[in-house]
């Protein structure tokens, strides 16, 4: 009887390691992350849009719109989520299925080394008319400052973004799904 008791929970400790590390567990932060908007006027930018949630062909995607301008050293609008601590401990990279109008976009991630509020890593990502699912590798990040670690410690994620970015053009993207794998 105690060896049957010993399988029983040997088999339930597999089993619930097993899927809370994997894809089983996985959170999808459009739709459990309370989602900010920012853009450059903040620093006396003077690009503009809005973010909110809108239903799409494949289900409820966070959609960010605007004109982006790089006038008055402006250059950016963005939606921006908070992340739970350790949530991307042990993963590899962020996911994402997104839609947009062609244009590329970029992720801003920041961790505990990022403590200036222009500080982040960025990768980009090109969007087409069309779904399509993304990855992009943590090692992919790039540091925005010399005065931050070379590489992206994914252990220490604070927030991350959807940012429209650098040039002047009219931004349009679409997000149902952002994860870690």
């Amino acid at each position: 009887m105690q060896m049957r008791g010993l399988i029983f929970w040997v088999a339930h400790l597999w089993f619930a390691l097993h899927f809370t590390s994997g894809a089983a567990m996985a959170e999808n932060l459009i739709n459990t992350g309370k989602w900010s908007f920012f853009a450059d006027t903040v620093m006396g930018g003077v690009s503009e849009g809005d973010a909110g949630y809108v239903n799409s062909d494949i289900g409820k995607a966070l959609r960010l719109n605007g004109r982006v301008s790089t006038a008055n050293n402006g250059g950016f609008i963005q939606v921006r989520t908070e992340v739970t601590s350790g949530i991307a401990e042990g993963k590899m990279g962020v996911v994402l299925k997104v839609k947009g109008n062609g244009d590329q976009y970029f992720l801003h991630l920041r961790n505990s080394s990022t403590l200036l509020p222009w500080q982040y890593y960025q990768a980009g990502f090109q969007t087409s008319n069309k779904w399509r699912e993304i990855r992009i590798p943590f090692k992919d990040f790039k540091k925005s400052s010399n005065f931050m670690s070379a590489a992206l410690n994914a252990d220490t994620l604070k927030s991350i973004g959807i940012v429209a970015f650098g040039k002047d053009y009219s931004a349009d993207i679409s997000v149902v799904d952002l994860n870690f794998y």
